[in-house]
Parts: C-alpha cells; sequence; structure tokens
C-alpha cells in the first residue's frame, strides 16, 4: 500500500528480546510466519511490514523483592540488552541501535530499521535511583513503572494482593522525577489507575501507554478509562494500541484453559522465580501446548481499530499510535506479525482516515511526545 510505504512507522513495544536470550531466535534472519518458534518480529520481516523503527523490551517479570532479587533482575536486564545490541552490530546493513528522534529519522533515510530500547517493568531498579542513570546510559528510553506486580515504584494494575503504595511511592516518585531529567519517557502501561494519576501529577513531561487499548470497550484492569484518557490528553501524551486479544475485546469464558494455566502455576510456581534453565523450557512447553489445545478466541483487526476510533472520537487524533506487545501476547486475525502490518492501514483508510492522521498514528503523535520528553530535560542541549 502506498501510503504506508510513504509514511514513517513505529511500533513502540515488542518482546521479541526474549525469544533471542535463549538462543535459538536469529532476529536478522526472516522466519517463517505463523511457525512455531518463527516469533513475530525479525529484522527481514520489519522490511516487508513498513516499519521503520521498533522498540525492543528489556523485560523483566516481577519476582522477589530482595537485595538477590534484584541483583538477578538487574544482570537478566542487562543480558536483554547485550543481546539486542549484538545483534545490531551482526546485521549493520539492516539495523542500527537508535537513542533519539533524529536517529530514527537518519536510519529510516537509509533504507535501515531503528531499534530502540524500553525497559518493561522497573523491578531492575530495586531502591536504587542510580540505576535510572544507568539503564539511560545502556541506552533504555523509557520504563514501564511496573508489570504484573507491585514493586518498590508503584502498585499494578494486576496484582492479586491489591495496592500496596495506592500510587506511586515515594521512591517512584523520585524515579520519576529522575527520568523527566534525563529525557526518558514514562510508560503507564501497566500500572494502577492512582499510580496513573500519581505519574501525571509529578511528571513534567508528557508520558506514554506504550501498550494498552479502552476501557470502554473491554472492561480490563490493563487498560485505560475514559477518564484517564482525557486526563493523558490534558498531559499531552499517548496512548499506544495494544495487539493483545483480551485487551481488546472481553473474550468469552475459557475454564478449561484456566484450569490448565493454574494447574501449571501449582506445578512449577512464578515463573519469573524459576532459576533452572530446563525448568523454564518445560514451562513454557506445557504453557504454549494448554494454549494450543483450549486456544482463545482472538480479536480483529477491525476490533482493534475501533479502539484507535474510541481514542480519536474522545481525545482527538493526536494522542494514539501503535504497541503491538508481539511476542508477548500480542496478535489479532488479520495481523498476527509484523509483517503484515499494512493491514491496520489498510482498515484506516477504508474508515476514512486521511494519510496526515494514518502518519500520525503511526509514529507522528510518538515522536512528538519523544521530542517534548528530551526538550524538558537536562539532555536537551546535548
Amino acid at each position: 500500500m502506498m501510503i504506508h510505504e510513504r509514511i514513517w512507522t513505529v511500533d513502540t513495544h515488542c518482546d521479541t528480546p526474549m525469544l533471542m536470550e535463549r538462543g535459538s531466535f536469529d532476529v536478522g534472519r526472516r522466519h517463517p510466519s505463523g511457525e512455531r518458534g518463527s516469533g513475530k518480529v525479525d529484522f527481514p520481516r520489519m522490511a516487508d511490514g513498513g516499519l521503520d523503527a521498533q522498540f525492543f523490551a528489556v523485560f523483566v517479570g516481577q519476582g522477589k523483592r530482595t537485595p538477590e532479587g534484584h541483583s538477578r533482575a538487574k544482570s537478566y536486564a542487562d543480558t536483554l540488552i547485550n543481546q539486542v545490541k549484538a545483534a545490531c552490530m551482526r546485521y549493520p546493513e539492516l539495523a542500527e541501535l537508535a537513542s533519539s528522534p533524529e536517529d530514527a529519522l537518519r536510519l529510516h533515510e537509509a533504507g535501515k530499521r531503528a531499534i530502540f530500547l524500553g525497559m518493561e517493568n522497573g523491578y531492575p531498579l530495586g531502591k536504587d535511583l542510580n540505576l535510572v542513570d544507568y539503564f539511560y546510559k545502556r541506552g533504555i528510553r523509557y520504563i514501564t513503572l511496573s508489570h504484573n506486580g507491585n514493586n518498590e515504584i508503584c502498585d499494578s494494575s494486576t496484582d492479586n494482593a491489591g495496592p500496596e503504595w495506592n500510587g506511586l511511592s515515594p521512591f517512584g516518585v523520585k524515579v520519576v522525577r529522575r527520568m523527566n531529567e534525563l529525557g526518558m519517557i514514562i510508560d503507564v502501561s501497566h500500572i494502577s489507575d492512582q499510580a496513573f494519576y500519581d505519574v501525571l501529577k509529578h511528571s513534567q513531561a508528557p508520558v506514554m501507554a506504550s501498550h494498552s487499548c479502552c476501557r470502554a470497550f473491554c472492561d480490563h484492569p490493563r487498560n485505560l478509562s475514559d477518564e484517564m484518557l482525557i486526563a493523558l490528553k490534558e498531559n499531552g501524551g499517548v496512548i499506544q494500541i495494544c495487539f493483545v486479544s483480551s485487551f481488546i475485546k472481553t473474550p468469552p469464558p475459557n475454564p478449561r484453559l484456566e484450569n490448565a494455566l493454574k494447574k501449571l502455576e501449582e506445578k512449577y510456581g512464578n515463573y519469573y522465580e524459576i532459576d533452572d534453565p530446563e525448568l523454564k523450557e518445560n514451562y513454557r512447553n506445557e504453557y504454549y501446548a494448554a494454549r494450543r489445545k483450549y486456544p482463545v478466541q482472538r480479536a480483529s483487526v477491525e476490533d482493534l481499530v475501533d479502539h484507535i476510533d474510541h481514542v480519536v472520537d474522545l481525545i482527538g487524533i493526536d494522542h494514539v499510535g501503535i504497541g503491538t506487545d508481539f511476542d508477548g501476547g500480542g496478535g489479532v486475525e488479520g495481523c498476527d506479525d509484523v509483517s503484515e502490518l499494512p493491514n491496520i492501514t489498510l482498515e484506516l483508510v477504508k474508515r476514512g482516515y486521511s494519510e496526515e492522521a494514518i502518519e500520525k498514528i503511526w509514529g507522528g503523535n510518538f515522536m512528538r511526545v519523544f521530542r517534548q520528553v528530551i526538550d524538558k530535560s537536562e539532555n536537551r542541549k546535548s
């Protein structure tokens, strides 16, 4: 599609580094779409799908909040960063690591993919504010403050124990302020509603929800309510619509799958606290076998674009973008990997969006936020 080829595109969240860390996935090689082990993102398929820039998530699942747990989390985050950097060095003709909007546009003109780093879950910071600077220097350009459990920064939207801090912790306030000073984007996906409002209270720059959807269409705590979307507009931020079906459309009950996954956790415990590589591999194999045996009804491209429509209708065209969560659960009927991203543009065209509007959705809005975060930082002249 000509429009998709002309515009600059960015996906603000994928979890492909997890596949890379396991050692068998070569991100520089084209993998057959739909086959087990192929993942959903590689450099050649990014080119096939007209994706110019990708944020690779340095994802660390929530584990024990002890000095040992935080140390392991930092070490694992470093491992993932090293994996992404090494891949970019192996394939310099295909992709390069980027750290600024200017880098991304330069690489676009050179016909290369721009690879950014974001950290999903502030857990590796532990209680050490200096690690915000450390990870910024390592290339991290956003931090998702929490994941599925509460941490030292804030409450999660999905911790079964409920809120611990009733929003941001005192340490979390310091993290937000230091991220502002450095020019690091604050990501409000995964955090609790009160933590979201606390971030907006304390942040001096626009924020981003790197991979979230609208609660008005799917009443999931990971999604943003209309009130939150309106507050996000007032902040100047952006919501990047996520491709996880259960955030797009409430799935019908699937008790057999729920029971299978419950038994799996009873058997192995918390996946993110398993140290034995063989046990982790067994857990993964049984997890994916259960999901194949008891499949979840998936949302469609049309369902996904309904969320984009809702954001545009409620708060305007300047506050919505794309954050697929490929390789982390993302994938809908009609757009199951990065090579199929033009199907999103096609649906937007069908609904009457102009090329200017589509360009804002696919990267313009995020780049505005990225530049404003830098402009308000100590690094604006560097």
